[in-house]
């Protein structure tokens, strides 16, 4: 067997070192360790405000995702809105002429089933796209979908409710494109009034 042959200077593997001396090993004084647990406590709060600015900034991001998303959601539903606004003077024109055509006749007769049934392809094509029609007849006033153009005593409709519709209103995803104009009943005509 061949034994190994060293050098002055070096040490076997498995023999210690002999140069250290025996306190060489021991902890850091007092004042290092303080100055350490100082440096670890400004390291953690340095993390901590890390990891609540990096929470600020997810919840940020995830806040304007969401405002984007619903900002082309209602792009999408309410690109249109111009084009049916345009597209509602024809639907009152066809009503117009529905009620002025005189149906005595044959010919009256077969031009008001052609504007009838043109008027309801419109309002198939408008009800396809989300468009309803707001038609208060009958009903209560509400300023959120109505415009009260006059308002008029009536003996039999109760204050605050709709005598007639001059022209009926309409929306677009339940959001208001024109509002019904109305006119609006003051109640019945208070007994001993001057007239």
């Amino acid at each position: 067997m061949a034994t190994e042959e060293h050098s002055p200077g070096e040490h076997s593997p498995a023999e210690p070192e002999s140069s250290l001396g025996a306190g060489d090993a021991a902890a850091p004084a007092p004042a290092d360790s303080a100055a350490l647990k100082d440096r670890i406590e400004a390291l953690e709060q340095e993390l901590a405000a890390a990891r609540e600015q990096e929470l600020r900034a997810l919840a940020e991001v995830q806040n304007l995702r969401r405002r984007a998303e619903r900002d082309v959601e209602a792009a999408h539903k309410f690109a249109l809105d111009q084009f049916v606004a345009a597209l509602l003077p024809v639907v009152d024109n066809l009503e117009r002429a529905l009620a002025a055509i005189d149906r005595s006749g044959e010919q009256g007769q077969a031009l008001a089933e052609g504007v009838e049934l043109t008027h309801k392809s419109l309002l198939d094509v408008l009800r396809q796209q989300r468009v309803e029609v707001v038609d208060p007849a009958g009903g209560s006033f509400d300023p959120a979908l109505h415009e009260a153009v006059a308002m008029v005593p009536h003996p039999e409709v109760p204050a605050n409710g709709v005598v007639e519709v001059l022209q009926r209103g309409y929306t677009l995803h339940q959001r208001l494109v024109r509002p019904a104009m109305v006119v609006v009943s003051q109640g019945a005509p208070a007994a001993g009034g001057q007239g």
